[in-house]
């Protein structure tokens, strides 16, 4: 897997200050995408073991709150195959810190067997995370009233909340931080 950047300070892209890994490779191809670039599989520096501690170190200071993984596309599966040994270093090491992920696919894709997300290691990625940004960005939906997401299609998932109660729940719409149970 590449990435393209590393964000040691992002307060843009989940709650508190984070530090956010934005990987490479997407087949989505969303409509004015802020980051085309990344569409592209060999996009930026590879992800090598030196670049999984310098993450780990840029993580461990107490102002930091968490990880976020944006893109490109982490659900593409060969980004699930590369991120998820990560996400278990980071999980053993920092488990103090909450992990966000933005996402292109749905929920339901994600789910789906035979999607082209769908892989061997997705259930146990989305279950090292605590908040899942889903939906593919839609330039006619655009909503820079939103927090955390640029078009009105896109959801927060609360995953704790939805592994405890067993029911989708999502983050406000236009807060992300208090739960809200969906059908």
């Amino acid at each position: 897997m590449y990435y393209g950047e590393i964000k040691p300070c992002d307060i843009a892209n989940g709650a508190g200050v984070r530090v956010s890994l934005f990987v490479s490779g997407c087949t989505n191809r969303c409509e004015h995408c802020f980051q085309p670039q990344t569409w592209d599989f060999s996009y930026g520096q590879p992800f090598t073991e030196t670049t999984q501690t310098y993450l780990l170190s840029l993580l461990a200071p107490s102002y930091i709150s968490g990880l976020t993984l944006l893109g490109g596309e982490p659900f593409e599966p060969e980004n699930q195959r590369s991120l998820l040994p990560f996400l278990r270093r980071v999980r053993a090491a920092l488990p103090q810190k909450d992990i966000w992920c933005f996402t292109g696919f749905t929920w339901k894709e994600l789910h789906t067997p035979g999607s082209h997300p769908r892989c061997a290691v997705t259930d146990e990625l989305l279950s090292l995370l605590d908040v899942l940004v889903d939906g593919r960005y839609v330039d006619a939906l655009r909503d820079i009233s939103l927090r955390f997401r640029g078009s009105s299609n896109q959801r927060l998932i609360d995953l704790n909340a939805t592994r405890r109660t067993g029911r989708l729940t999502l983050l406000p719409a236009r807060e992300g931080r208090r739960p809200a149970a969906q059908p």
